[in-house]
């Protein structure tokens, strides 16, 4: 029987605030009823806020961020269109198996899970592209298999160097609210994210930001879709309705999330994030561990992929916590089964809640297998939030 508290250091789906389970537990009401855009029309004048724009139109589509990521791509993009995407991750390789499903010619950078988007190679192959094949350019912001962020300013920057007109397409699922993201200023084209991550909600829905460059591309793509088009989302949700049946309990909870980001300040979430995430690091460190992210500069605020010792299974690192410590940890993913475990620390977490996670994780490495000093962790990463305080997030340099 288990007792107490379970504890969620996964990377998403995140912990949901009290308040905004509260906030979702309502009766159902009618989405049609002339009062129901009292709810929903704040929710996309917040949302943009979370992605900075002023210029874009933020989208709401039940499901997930897979489903926005359909979305994004079928409203935007013509069967056989050019595209130049990068594989560094599960996510980054799940988006070019999807487009390459949708019909889309698939341009592929392999690099090292580990490392981040590929910006020189991504500009030399633009460079070449003298014709303008390549109509979007993809980037996972936050990979969340490796624990890597890239830098979405320094592509953008390569597009403009070499005035190359692609779309460019983010995948922000694991970055949005907790990371530093500007739509405007990085003119991001689609930007992609879910409800169950910084936004601090259960899943459910995908959020869309939509550049006017995309949405004018959106007039003349030819791909087939019915349920994610842009156009009868967009005629509906002027008022403050959907053109089908809407997750009305979420769309209360995404009140309260951005209430909560508001009162917060993004500035400081994004902070937050960073304090949080080092003193995660700095435990690690302490155990003499390494991550999978190959540079300090590719570092997420959201989630450390570990690497275990070569004689531990982090399965079984995973197994003792759930079944002896009522504790999730993250699983590796892909080719980094078994040797890496993943401490999620997105949305709505404090330093207890990090010093539980490595305390927990300290004792489950040692029945592993690993030789770890108890308390180790626990007090680098004391050591860190007694003396820092709620710091700025560091300036990162461009993921090579």
């Amino acid at each position: 029987m288990r007792t107490g508290q379970s504890h969620l250091f996964i990377p998403g789906p995140t912990n949901i605030p009290e308040a905004v389970r509260q906030a979702m537990n309502v009766p159902m009401q009618d989405m049609r009823a002339p009062d129901f855009g009292e709810l929903t029309l704040d929710l996309f004048i917040g949302l943009k806020r979370v992605l900075r724009t002023e210029k874009g139109q933020a989208m709401i589509f039940p499901g997930s961020g897979t489903g926005a990521w359909e979305a994004a791509i079928t409203n935007t993009l013509n069967p056989g269109d050019k595209v130049l995407m990068s594989r560094y991750g599960q996510f980054s390789t799940l988006w070019v198996e999807m487009a390459k499903r949708l019909g889309l010619d698939v341009e592929v950078i392999d690099v090292a899970w580990g490392a981040g988007v590929p910006v020189k190679e991504i500009s030399r192959r633009l460079g070449r592209d003298t014709n303008d094949e390549i109509k979007a350019v993809f980037v996972t912001h936050n990979e969340t298999a490796t624990g890597v962020t890239s830098n979405i300013k320094a592509v953008r920057n390569a597009l403009d160097e070499n005035f190359h007109d692609a779309l460019l397409f983010v995948d922000g699922v694991s970055s949005i609210g907790s990371l530093e993201f500007r739509m405007d200023e990085w003119e991001v084209d689609l930007i992609v994210a879910g409800s169950q991550k910084g936004l601090m909600l259960p899943a459910g829905f995908g959020v869309l930001g939509v550049s006017e460059k995309a949405l004018e591309a959106s007039k003349t793509s030819t791909m087939r879709r019915a349920f994610f088009e842009f156009t009868d989302m967009m005629n509906m949700n002027a008022d403050g309705y959907f053109p089908y049946t809407p997750p009305t309990q979420l769309l209360h909870g995404l009140k309260k999330s951005l209430e909560r980001i508001e009162e917060e300040g993004l500035d400081q979430v994004v902070a937050r994030h960073f304090r949080l995430a080092e003193g995660v690091r700095r435990g690690i460190a302490a155990w003499d561990m390494n991550l999978v992210a190959e540079h300090h500069t590719l570092y997420s605020d959201t989630v450390s992929a570990v690497r275990v010792p070569a004689n531990v299974d982090a399965r079984d690192v995973i197994r003792i916590a759930y079944e002896d410590f009522n504790t999730s940890f993250g699983s590796g993913l892909g080719p980094l089964g078994g040797k890496v475990f993943r401490i999620g620390h997105i949305g709505d977490l404090n330093e207890a809640m990090c010093l539980t996670a490595l305390s927990v994780a300290e004792i489950v490495l040692n029945r592993a297998g690993a030789q770890i000093q108890f308390g180790s962790g626990v007090a680098a990463a004391q050591t860190w939030f007694s003396t820092e305080t709620r710091s700025r997030p560091r300036v990162k340099l461009a993921a090579e």
